[in-house]
């Protein structure tokens, strides 16, 4: 029953968890005796829609032809989930994890910190030994994030289909001499989409596992490293806890991920026909996604605390008393708490 309610009103529930997804973005956990509530509801609204994606999905594959084009991460992931259960379970245990590792390692701080860093360490090993399996299980495929198909179901399309109250898809219409059928026409506001989403490129005609390229040698050394650079980082932490300005932890983890970087584009260059050139497009997204994702340097650890963290604070004090201006000083102050308090939350893997 909750099932076909959520395939029946597919638009407003999608509406309702953005606006509460929004709600928690714009109001963080900035006091101690909330900060739990806060998170809870926002790990909540994350692994219910989760479930939501997986209700949206099976209801999205009986959607009649012709459905929009989904996207090369859509169908690579799609793939290895229905091909693989390990797969698919796995990437739902790091997904889940990566949902509420924040709020656990709330609770943990709250007895202590040696507790927090201690679940840190055990979430994000949690993390690693997980997607090492993934890693096999995909034959030595680099992994993608998120592991499992995002939404991309039209919930418009959805609710017509199962609304008996709307009028009926047009047939096809059949050929009296010939006995062939002619599919039927769109709506004349919708041509461009239609004729859109019957181009084919090179990519769509190929078989998703071949999205992305094996790697092997120098590259899967790499993508371990890539892998097992949060578990080192988190360790080093741990071990200068005591000292938060110290550069050590830092600058190991930084130097992990650059090497992972460069090792699997040299890589890259050696093994894959055209070399950078050559990949393809989920590819060039993923390697895009984790070169952004290394900004979030710039919010860790030592360079937080000696450059970004004091930085912040003063631009944050001159546009207090400004109107306006204040709101942004004030939404950046509440989330100057996440970050002086808690690893998670620049956490990118």
């Amino acid at each position: 029953m909750y099932g076909d309610f959520i395939t029946k009103n597919a638009g407003a529930v999608s509406q309702i968890e953005s606006a509460l997804r929004s709600l928690t973005y714009i109001v963080p956990a900035r006091f101690k005796d909330v900060e739990l509530a806060s998170e809870s509801i926002h790990s909540g609204i994350q692994l219910l829609s989760l479930y939501h994606d997986s209700v949206l999905a099976r209801a999205g594959a009986h959607l009649p032809a012709p459905g929009p084009k989904p996207s090369p991460h859509s169908r690579y992931t799609k793939f290895w989930t229905q091909k693989s259960p390990g797969y698919k379970r796995l990437a739902l245990i790091v997904t889940m994890i990566q949902y509420t590792e924040l709020l656990w390692e709330m609770s943990a701080k709250r007895r202590g910190q040696k507790m927090r860093w201690r679940t840190v360490i055990i979430l994000e090993t949690a993390k690693a030994v997980c997607r090492l399996l993934l890693l096999r299980l995909t034959n030595s495929r680099p992994l993608l994030t998120p592991p499992l198909p995002e939404r991309e179901v039209d919930p418009a399309a959805l609710e017509e289909q199962l609304d008996p109250e709307s009028p009926p898809p047009e047939t096809t219409w059949r050929m009296p001499r010939t006995g062939l059928s002619l599919p039927s026409l769109p709506a004349s506001g919708q041509v461009s989409q239609y004729l859109l989403t019957k181009v084919l490129t090179a990519e769509d005609v190929k078989p998703p596992n071949q999205l992305l390229h094996r790697v092997q040698g120098t590259g899967y050394f790499a993508e371990v490293l890539y892998i097992i650079r949060p578990v080192v980082y988190a360790i080093a932490m741990k071990q200068w806890a005591h000292d938060k300005k110290s550069w050590r932890p830092w600058l190991v983890g930084v130097s992990l991920e650059y090497a992972a970087r460069q090792l699997a584009k040299r890589d890259f260059e050696l093994t894959v026909p055209g070399g950078m050139k050559g990949l393809t497009a989920l590819e060039r997204e993923e390697l895009t996604r984790r070169a952004w994702s290394m900004g979030w340097w710039a919010m860790r650890g030592a360079f937080y605390e000696n450059v970004s963290g004091p930085w912040l604070k003063t631009i944050t004090s001159k546009l207090a008393d400004k109107p306006v201006l204040n709101l942004v000083a004030g939404l950046v102050d509440d989330y100057q708490y996440l970050w002086d308090n808690y690893y998670f939350s620049t956490a990118t893997l």
